[in-house]
């Protein structure tokens, strides 16, 4: 593992030095010109676009959020990168569709060569901080692929998803268990962590991503009673979910089910609203960037109220069309809403812009979505592509990184393999095979999406998502020039994304 860490290592330095010769002179923590933003990237977990009540939930109550949304910019039609958390979560790291570095399904780790947001940050003075759901594989202090490692300063952090009275590492440490609400302890981490950069003078770059609203579901007992009257129809539907008291599979009435649901959504909002209060009480809040959005849409049991397609795991909007805000008074003073096609991995262009930091040296997805906060983009120049690998296959080659250092140590409730651990996994890829291709996929213009394989292997479906974002009226048959000119397009990007899974960006 020696050589990986050390050219990794090598190519953060050298992207962190072009970095500073772009921008400036002198100390790479001393930038001239605008001051350098502070920057707090809040995620949730399993967070459907629906379930805001900016987009119109009828039962979910979002006071904050929705207050970002009519003070900030908010952009109604942003994507997680993927339908599942850890590859999405690999997007806002690296700016990079997570196939290109083996990022495919949930539990598959990033690899250590990758050259992540925080790095650069780092290298340009920043106080970096991680707290929460981490998912790029273990955050123990001898994993490679740890917070630490991708450039934080700090971290309290969990491997996987959590509950109440979370079980979190400091630092890389050994897990210790913090008694209350999730959303509000790791609120409270990063509140602290920002005092300090504070008192130290320097710009900080905080990442909260949330354990909730992923399933197994609990809430506060005033949060419940929030939704404590929904729908009778609900309670006759039930859907299988984790139970928090037996951590195996039991099925529950679906009303109960949505009641612990909302409610931590309502906590999480809640506690970002503790956040923005706290950082206007430190007179922080005109000059910090706040930017939510979610990792994945709605599971199958939290399509209630969902006007679009399908849910978590699946390429159709229900699968990857999430809630996003940005507040930043200070380069944001009137609300923006905009309507350009957007995309997690557009996260750290966006960021290394508004900093003044130049790009990593290898293919990107994303691009800066700077212009949108100008109000100078209102088309997205490229189209955004998604592809669920076939994970199974991927499985069978020689291990990225060594076992021991996949195996991740802080608990969660939900049982997996007979562990409440989870282990992490990824593997070499050394050469690219027709069946690479396959796996449900998907490219996004400005009007049209084309899926494939989404409906089972060989299916192709074109949607006009402007005028259709429920995606029900199929024109592919109608429009085959459309579907070609696409197919055409995603294919050629496949081809971009083996080249970087087999090792071509870290020649």
């Amino acid at each position: 593992m020696s050589h990986v860490l050390t050219r990794r290592n090598f190519l953060v330095t050298a992207t962190a030095l072009s970095a500073a010769s772009s921008c400036q002179s002198g100390d790479p923590g001393q930038t001239e010109g605008p001051a350098r933003p502070n920057i707090v990237l809040l995620m949730g977990d399993d967070h459907g676009w629906h379930e805001t009540g900016y987009n119109g939930h009828s039962h979910v109550k979002t006071p904050v959020l929705d207050e970002m949304a009519a003070s900030g910019l908010r952009l109604d039609r942003f994507y997680s990168a993927a339908p599942v958390c850890s590859p999405t979560r690999g997007s806002v790291m690296t700016g990079r569709h997570p196939n290109r570095y083996g990022t495919f399904s949930a539990n598959w780790s990033i690899r250590p060569e990758e050259i992540g947001v925080a790095q650069i940050l780092s290298q340009a003075g920043y106080a970096c901080g991680h707290f929460g759901k981490w998912h790029l594989g273990p955050v123990k202090a001898d994993s490679p692929t740890n917070p630490g490692a991708f450039g934080f300063d700090e971290w309290l952090s969990h491997d996987n998803f959590f509950e109440m009275n979370p079980i979190l590492s400091r630092n890389g440490a050994a897990p210790e268990m913090r008694e209350g609400e999730s959303s509000q302890i790791v609120i409270d981490a990063a509140k602290q962590f920002i005092d300090k950069a504070k008192s130290e003078g320097r710009p900080f770059f905080a990442v909260i991503w949330f354990g909730s609203p992923h399933e197994p579901y609990s809430g506060l007992d005033a949060d419940l009673q929030a939704y404590a009257d929904l729908p009778e129809s609900l309670q006759e539907e039930s859907a299988g979910i984790t139970s928090m008291e037996t951590g195996l599979r039991t099925q529950v009435r679906l009303d109960k089910i949505l009641q612990a649901r909302y409610a931590e959504i309502t906590a999480m909002d809640r506690a970002i609203g503790d956040l923005r209060d706290h950082l206007r009480e430190t007179d922080l809040r005109s000059d910090t960037l706040l930017w939510y959005c979610s990792d994945n849409g709605a599971p199958s049991e939290a399509r209630f109220s969902s006007p679009l397609r399908s849910n978590k795991g699946r390429v159709y909007e229900g699968g990857v069309r999430v809630p996003c805000v940005i507040e930043w008074p200070a380069r944001i003073p009137e609300p923006l809403r905009s309507p350009v096609n957007s995309v997690t991995s557009d996260i750290l262009p966006t960021l290394c812009e508004l900093t003044g930091q130049s790009l990593p040296g290898h293919p990107l997805d994303g691009l800066s979505l700077a212009p949108i906060i100008d109000g100078a983009m209102q088309q997205r120049p490229e189209p955004i592509c998604f592809w669920r690998f076939d994970a199974d296959q991927a499985g069978t080659g020689e291990p990225y990184i060594e076992a021991t250092l996949q195996e991740g140590t802080t608990p969660l409730v939900k049982y997996m393999d007979g562990r409440l651990t989870r282990n992490f996994r990824n593997f070499h890829h050394p050469s690219v095979e027709e069946s690479d291709f396959s796996g449900p996929r998907a490219v996004l213009d400005h009007r049209y999406k084309l899926v494939v394989d989404g409906g089972g292997a060989g299916t192709r479906e074109l949607f006009d998502i402007r005028a259709d974002p429920a995606e029900s009226n199929d024109l592919a048959d109608s429009h085959p020039d459309e579907v070609a000119r696409l197919e055409a397009r995603l294919h050629e990007w496949q081809e971009s994304v083996l080249h970087s899974l087999s090792g071509g960006d870290y020649s």
